[in-house]
């Protein structure tokens, strides 16, 4: 580059124009490339606009020495959380991922990894010994150095819990940059109370286990949960661990907008417990309260506040087992006058084929049935028992984890 003065531009001069041989496309990318040459006791600032990014990058010229520094500088990139837009098309800037998954959560990993460049599948070889006890390898362990790593565990019986924790522990001594528990469903959160001496609280004990997860190269590991079942529950974590407590009422509220009947909508709550979960989330809607009471030996649901009269009523619930409750807020709610009945649960757990009590209304009986039950992809193996038979309808988290993994 020549080291004679360049001319100054005037006014009446485009900066860019008159910098345009200087600043090529090929200097672009880098964001602290300098250029030098000869000038003194002058300033220059210009905008430049590469072609393949609309964003604005900054040129400053800093006086003061000489030879003077021409500096670029590129704009801050931030991704918008809880959101699957542009994560495809920000791969170049995302945070690369590096995501294993137990064998049953082989179908949601897929559709994390579809949701995003930035997130790459890794495989696990999960065998036994002959005695039953597990016989694992991860591949690549060296390839992982210094990458973000994340594992998609589901601990759907006690017997698959053992081999995932094997995995989870032994995952962030490989030097990882960081680590990352994606557990959608806690599956002991309703065990989380001690009432009378000799309970065992084995919500505490599980959360305990997950807290001593070694820490990795980048810190303590971070534990992503889905609708855990009680709020307090976060404080049963250490500080080797930090809980992400997500929510997945944003799937709900996004396929109830998509109903035809979307502006005659109202949630109701089959108990105190779920208002106080989910009611902030969904307060443009109209609410419902249902209650249990004692008459004698039996307890009945009863409406506590709200009228169901005319209104499609989804009832909202963090998870279902045997589904009892559920269908005692369908009785009642048709009882009063409900022209369609659907139910959202985020966990469908469903034991012992439970989910067979649930038959499909399609119109005009609510008393019969739901119009829609929908669920998440939290417990793979409800999935696979439901698919393609109504009123069940499957929303999955894939893209909320996607974003997760970006935090």
């Amino acid at each position: 580059m020549s080291t004679t003065r360049p001319p100054l531009p005037s006014p009446s001069t485009n900066p860019s124009k008159t910098l345009n041989p200087i600043f090529s496309s090929s200097l672009l990318p880098h964001p602290q490339r300098r250029l030098r040459f000869c000038a003194k006791n002058f300033q220059i600032r210009c905008e430049l606009r590469s072609i393949n990014d609309p964003q604005t990058w900054t040129v400053d010229c800093v006086t003061g020495s000489d030879p003077i520094h021409i500096i670029l500088k590129p704009p801050p990139f931030s991704i918008p959380m809880g959101s699957n837009s542009g994560l495809g098309s920000n791969s170049m800037t995302a945070k690369k991922v590096c995501l294993f998954h137990c064998a049953e959560m082989k179908a949601l990993a897929e559709r994390i990894a579809a949701e995003s460049d930035a997130i790459e599948l890794r495989s696990i070889t999960w065998r036994t010994f002959e005695d039953g006890f597990p016989n694992l390898f991860i591949s690549n362990a060296h390839g992982i150095r210094g990458q973000h790593v994340a594992f998609l565990a589901s601990f759907s019986s006690p017997g698959v819990i053992f081999e995932q924790l094997s995995v989870i522990y032994a995952l962030p001594k490989l030097f990882v940059s960081s680590f990352t528990v994606v557990l959608p469903f806690f599956p002991t959160g309703t065990s989380e109370r001690m009432e009378e001496e000799g309970d065992v609280a084995t919500a505490f004990t599980l959360a305990r286990i997950l807290s001593n997860i070694p820490i990795s190269k980048g810190g303590p590991t971070s534990l992503v949960v889905f609708d855990i079942h009680a709020l307090q529950e976060r404080f049963y974590f250490g500080d080797n661990v930090l809980p992400c407590f997500e929510s997945a009422i944003p799937l709900l509220k996004n396929r109830l907008q998509q109903l035809p009947d979307s502006d005659n909508i109202s949630i109701a709550f089959p108990d105190d417990g779920a208002w106080k979960r989910f009611h902030k989330q969904l307060q443009h809607f109209p609410m419902i309260v249902c209650a249990k009471v004692r008459e004698g030996d039996q307890r009945i649901v009863r409406i506590k506040e709200g009228d169901p009269r005319g209104r499609h009523v989804v009832i909202v619930d963090d998870l279902v087992q045997s589904g009892g409750t559920l269908i005692e807020c369908q009785k009642v709610l048709a009882k009063h006058g409900a022209a369609k009945i659907s139910a959202y649960v985020t966990h469908g757990i469903f034991p012992k084929r439970s989910w067979e009590r649930f038959d499909h209304d399609n119109g005009g009986r609510p008393e019969n049935g739901f119009t829609y039950f929908w669920i998440t992809d939290s417990c793979p193996t409800t999935v696979k028992e439901v698919k393609n038979r109504l009123p069940f309808e499957v929303l999955s988290l894939a893209s909320s984890i996607a974003a997760s993994l970006q935090i």
